[in-house]
């Protein structure tokens, strides 16, 4: 396992395949940044204006994407969590705390959560839900 961590920004790989990224709660960019590269399927990353700064009116596109996977986003709204993560071979690669403001986005791997108090999280995932089996339990 790798961990490399820069600040409050922690990117968690094994043998080169990104795992996760933590972001802590008190990261904050003063430019636009993205911690996700342009190529993963679930855009992760702070865009930052100035006072007074405009998104200029939009829509986005109806283009079609061809998605392998579901990468997922979770932000501590409330309490505090434990997260186990795991390699591909599903091998354990650690815990972490996660505090409340804090996020996590989930590439690949496993991984599996203990709550430490009574806790909320915010979950953001590609959709639609199938209904079908999405998950290997391990």
């Amino acid at each position: 396992m790798s961990q490399q961590q820069t600040g409050s920004l922690e990117q968690i790989t094994w043998n080169g395949q990104h795992i996760a990224s933590i972001i802590r709660r008190d990261y904050m960019p003063e430019t636009t940044t993205f911690i996700s590269p342009d190529s993963y399927y679930q855009q992760l990353g702070f865009v930052v204006y100035p006072a007074d700064g405009v998104v200029p009116r939009h829509s986005h596109l109806p283009l079609q994407r061809h998605l392998i996977g579901t990468p997922e986003t979770l932000m501590i709204r409330k309490g505090k969590a434990e997260v186990e993560l795991y390699a591909l071979d599903k091998s354990p690669l650690g815990t972490w705390i996660l505090h409340e403001g804090d996020i996590i986005q989930l590439v690949s791997g496993g991984h599996c959560f203990r709550c430490l108090e009574d806790t909320v999280f915010l979950e953001i995932k590609q959709g639609p839900y199938t209904g079908l089996v999405e998950k290997e339990r391990f």
